[in-house]
């Protein structure tokens, strides 16, 4: 790799750190190659829209992705978030982006059951015969309360078991006590256990992958780590992928097909979902 290139990725990783806006990743990624229809209504709130991805050229398996992002679950926006879209459109899926409503202006459980809803929307809607969610950081941690807790589904009328799998990358799910009063507002205490997707790790479960990076100091590995030990002991499948030497914002940035060798995290979700 050359100096140049190695000053753009660190470029591009400050850019995405602490789950920042993405904007300047997104002008490495193609334009081509899939149809946007964004800013499309999931609910009444300004910030319940999705953006929906759909490939030129659909897999023959007929899959889809819906991503939730990070940011702390008080920032973000789907627009930053084009290079995954454009990572898992070119590989054939269909891709589903929400925004989601977020902290200060609702707590938990608010989040997730936007993320329940846009689920809804994407089982609905989107016609393909396999659904997958998937998040980064808190973005996972919605993710992997849907594949967890039967209620956020089965009260928007979807069957949780119905989920192909559930991909989370970085994701905090057994992080109680909750030290930080920034996170005591938002999820309602410092001891919350219905706030950990840990909690319910009892069976029946839909298969995971859950990726981290053992660099990364923002969400510790061990959530990781536990949650495929809870997941694995209620009798469900849970593979896990440690990196080394990446971080909290590498392991999602390695979607993108100019960041693919800082982590393999697009080659393992793919295979996930290959094989599903």
């Amino acid at each position: 790799m050359t100096l140049a290139r190695r000053g753009i990725i660190a470029g591009l990783l400050g850019a995405l750190a602490g789950c920042s806006p993405a904007a300047l990743l997104n002008t490495t990624v193609s334009r081509k190659g899939y149809t946007l229809e964004a800013d499309i209504p999931y609910g009444r709130d300004a910030r319940q829209k999705l953006d929906l991805y759909r490939p030129d050229t659909p897999r023959a398996d007929d899959k889809a992705v819906i991503f939730f992002y990070g940011g702390s679950w008080e920032s973000g926006t789907k627009s930053d978030y084009l290079f995954v879209a454009q990572a898992l459109a070119a590989n054939g899926l269909t891709v589903v982006v929400p925004d989601y409503r977020i902290f200060p202006e609702v707590r938990f459980p608010a989040f997730v059951e936007d993320a329940a809803v846009a689920t809804r929307w994407a089982a609905d809607r989107v016609g393909t015969e396999k659904l997958f969610v998937m998040g980064h950081s808190a973005g996972a941690h919605s993710a992997l309360m849907l594949a967890s807790n039967t209620g956020y589904l089965t009260d928007v009328g979807v069957d949780r078991m119905k989920l192909a799998g559930a991909i989370g990358l970085a994701g905090p799910y057994d992080f109680l006590p909750l030290k930080s009063r920034r996170l005591q507002d938002i999820f309602g205490g410092a001891n919350n256990p219905a706030a950990q997707p840990i909690t319910f790790a009892q069976a029946p479960l839909p298969p995971v992958l859950l990726l981290h990076g053992e660099a990364d100091r923002t969400v510790y590995p061990r959530n990781t780590v536990r949650l495929a030990a809870a997941w694995r002991a209620a009798g469900g499948s849970a593979e896990v992928k440690l990196y080394p030497e990446v971080d909290h914002i590498d392991i999602v940035a390695a979607l993108s097909s100019f960041l693919r060798a800082r982590a393999p995290t697009f080659d393992d979700t793919v295979t996930f979902i290959d094989l599903r």
